[in-house]
């Protein structure tokens, strides 16, 4: 792995050539060739993860929206609606990482970030405090603050 400045006044991008597609090896080439197919395997099922989700979340959008009382949310509700939109935003982040991860040789540090900080956010939407410790919530916090530096840093 070797830091590269961006020529367009961007930041610093690291760039990464785990799995070239090139190599002196034929054994090793042949091999970065079927973990690249085993990736693009994962991106087809990742695609059919987020079908899958956005029917769920119509289930769900249903499934609440003619319980009774019919046509209303309860608070729960909203919470429950709100974890399976972000399970799904959540999905297609982890797409478009390998997606990125695929198309180019560049790492998407800042895009992992922000898909842990989303994963996290969902966290603490759904998060019944009935239930949590205070030793959990202090736990969530850290990670929420340390993520939020991190993609912050990276930013600069």
């Amino acid at each position: 792995m070797e830091h590269e400045e961006s020529t367009e006044g961007r930041s610093p991008r690291l760039m990464h050539d785990e799995l070239p597609k090139e190599h002196e090896d034929p054994l090793i080439r042949r091999l970065h060739l079927v973990i690249r197919f085993a990736i693009k395997v994962l991106a087809v099922l990742m695609v059919l993860v987020i079908i899958w989700g956005v029917l769920d979340v119509v289930y769900v959008l249903y499934s609440r929206f003619m319980a009774p009382p019919v046509m209303l949310f309860e608070v729960s509700d909203i919470f429950l609606i709100f974890g399976a939109f972000m399970v799904v935003l959540i999905a297609v982040e982890i797409f478009i990482n390998i997606r990125l991860y695929l198309g180019t040789n560049i790492l998407p540090i800042r895009l992992v970030i922000a898909t842990a900080l989303m994963a996290i956010a969902r966290k603490v939407i759904i998060l019944d405090t009935e239930v949590v410790t205070a030793e959990e919530m202090l736990a969530i916090a850290a990670v929420v603050l340390a993520l939020g530096v991190t993609h912050w840093l990276v930013g600069k």
